[in-house]
């Protein structure tokens, strides 16, 4: 379920006035861009787009990135484009990093449907004037780019049928490779990239059920190197995404210094979708809230904006 609290009665033309009247003067309104922004679903935030390049003749998405800075700037820019765009922007940030960040191309592959992965791929194709496929190939290398060319290119069955023959005989392969610590098997990499999610959790819940414990446990390396991290990875987004997110959150607000591109990347890419399931896994295993974690390690805007999208306001 969404955490975001949009209001009974809208207009694009109200918002997009408001917001230009938030640019105007001696520093920038930023509580008004809040209370409109941060109570604005996909189709609406499209719509205040257009009515502000209608009203205005210019771009809000860059006049927002004009007016505001910081983390406040990163989180709301991400939040006003649509989501497949966004997604792109995600990944395309996540593969100019030193180091890539896999984590990201992992949950963008895995998390979404088919449908919505197709959509990204699109979109990332007209941003960039590259595709996603080709972009993963030349910042990865080995058998990382097996794996993320694999998932970033999937296109699985989304239906619920299963074959218990095969979970019973895959959970046999990925049993076998683990055992003998050969995570890039070329079957392993198969299994995990072209497989129903379904499928992959009925073959998830016999490797289990055959061994006495998760294969996420099993897979725990006692030297973990980047491919054995990033099939774990991909195993919990595959098999449990909220509660895959409830571990990057709680990563990012109990580190030494909080990870704020983390913390905003789940908080904006949930807040329409299951973020309340989310807050539900964190205080599960936090026994603390979500909203109380952030209000604690955020400040300013930024801290507004977040607790807006959690549907908590200060």
């Amino acid at each position: 379920m969404a955490s975001l609290v949009v209001p009974d009665h809208f207009s694009a033309t109200e918002d997009a006035e408001t917001l230009r009247k938030a640019f105007e003067g001696w520093g920038t309104n930023e509580k008004a861009i809040i209370k409109v922004l941060g109570h604005r679903n996909v189709a609406q935030r499209k719509q205040i787009r257009q009515a502000y390049e209608q009203l205005f003749e210019g771009n809000l998405v860059k006049r927002l990135e004009s007016e505001l800075s910081r983390d406040f700037e990163k989180a709301v820019y991400r939040w006003i484009l649509d989501p497949a765009d966004r997604d792109a922007v995600l990944a395309n940030v996540a593969l100019k990093k030193a180091s890539p960040d896999y984590h990201v191309l992992i949950e963008i592959s895995c998390i979404h449907s088919s449908e919505e992965l197709l959509e990204v791929r699109k979109a990332y194709n007209l941003r960039y004037k590259h595709s996603l496929e080709e972009d993963v190939a030349a910042h990865t290398t080995s058998e990382i780019r097996q794996l993320l060319v694999g998932l970033v290119s999937a296109y699985r069955y989304e239906g619920e049928e299963i074959n218990a023959r095969l979970a019973n005989s895959e959970a046999d392969v990925l049993h076998n490779a683990i055992k003998d610590k050969a995570f890039s098997h070329e079957e392993v990499i198969r299994i995990l990239s072209t497989r129903s999610k379904a499928q992959l959790r009925a073959t998830f819940n016999r490797y289990q059920g055959d061994q006495g414990t998760s294969i996420t446990k099993n897979m725990l390396a006692d030297h973990p190197d980047d491919f054995s991290v990033a099939l774990r990875t991909t195993v919990r987004c595959l098999n449990d995404p909220k509660k895959y997110f409830e571990k990057v959150l709680r990563n990012a607000i109990k580190r030494a210094g909080t990870d704020e591109d983390a913390l905003t990347r789940v908080i904006v890419t949930r807040a329409e979708k299951d973020l309340e399931e989310i807050k539900e896994e964190y205080y599960k295993r936090n026994s603390v809230s979500l909203d109380e974690a952030v209000a604690k390690d955020t400040s300013g805007d930024y801290k507004a904006f977040l607790l807006t999208l959690l549907g908590k306001e200060e």
